[in-house]
């Protein structure tokens, strides 16, 4: 096999098209026909299922997808690397970020990188710290960002950004006679409202309730939920309680619609993390980013 036979399979595999591919890469349909049929025959696997609305990847196209992406990215990453043209069209930088800093960071920093490189094309996936690792080591994203840290891999964490966890309330009469209290006395015996498994807000909550000395299997739970936007919102209506960013909670506790308790003497002090997989090479666009952030957050004194 050879890098012109898998990107044809791979560009067939993303249009679902041979005729769409054929125009991508400017060669004729057959020629892309012979690229993945001399594919399987080598592989004795059917890649492709071919139907009246194109073609679909088979069971044991998909694990070669998988590789093949990665055979591709690396032969741009090398081409990038030493400055030569005629790598793939339409190579963007992945970026894969949990909830709090793609709503509440990435914004800002995006809008900078593209101010210095505004050539550069980027693609933002948002899920959990748990997804934004997964994506890292599978190398379905080249950069991440995560609200905690997990020991898996080759990930190398830059943490950029002092965040502050805090358990956010209604603001109700009952909840500021509490203000000033120590929380430990009263919060297990409030309905919570909690992340996502996977949310690494929920992680360090856990942490500190841990450090606390109150196990999570105390609290009662009245919901699991993973946008921040609707814990506020439900916090606010009376259904419970709940941990969350200060940095995603900022304006509702400043408008005096949410009472913000800070966790325990130590505070709920974590830092947000630019994360990239050490063990593979890194996009000259994804070096770009990091010193982006770098310049942004030294400025502020929070890198």
């Amino acid at each position: 096999m050879n890098l012109k036979q898998l990107e044809a399979f791979v560009r067939v595999a993303e249009t679902k098209s041979f005729s769409a591919a054929a125009r991508q890469l400017y060669l004729t349909q057959p020629t892309v026909s012979s690229h993945i049929s001399a594919l399987e025959q080598e592989l004795n696997a059917c890649l492709l299922i071919r139907n009246t609305k194109g073609a679909a990847l088979s069971e044991e196209g998909k694990k070669l997808y998988a590789y093949a992406e990665q055979m591709l990215e690396l032969e741009q990453k090398i081409r990038e690397q030493f400055g030569l043209e005629g790598g793939r069209k339409g190579c963007v930088l992945r970026i894969a970020a949990s909830t709090v800093p793609s709503q509440y960071l990435l914004p800002e920093i995006l809008a900078e990188f593209h101010s210095r490189y505004p050539e550069e094309q980027l693609k933002v996936l948002e899920t959990d710290s748990e997804g934004v690792i997964d994506q890292i080591l599978s190398h379905k994203a080249d950069i991440g960002f995560t609200g905690t840290v997990l020991e898996k891999g080759n990930c190398t964490y830059l943490p950029f950004y002092q965040d502050e966890l805090v358990l956010i309330t209604p603001a109700s009469e009952r909840f500021q006679e509490r203000v000033g209290q120590d929380i430990w006395s009263w919060v297990a015996k409030e309905p919570v409202i909690l992340r996502e498994e996977g949310s690494g807000t929920r992680k360090e909550a856990e942490r500190i309730f841990a450090r606390m000395g109150i196990p999570m299997e105390s609290f009662r739970t009245a919901a699991v939920i993973e946008n921040p936007e609707t814990i506020k919102r439900t916090v606010a209506n009376g259904t419970g309680i709940s941990v969350l960013s200060r940095l995603a909670a900022a304006e509702e506790i400043s408008s005096g619609k949410l009472l913000a308790f800070p966790l325990g003497s130590g505070g709920g002090k974590r830092s947000i993390n630019l994360v990239y997989d050490s063990g593979y090479p890194v996009l000259p666009a994804a070096d770009k980013f990091i010193e982006t952030v770098r310049a942004m957050y030294e400025k502020t004194g929070c890198l």
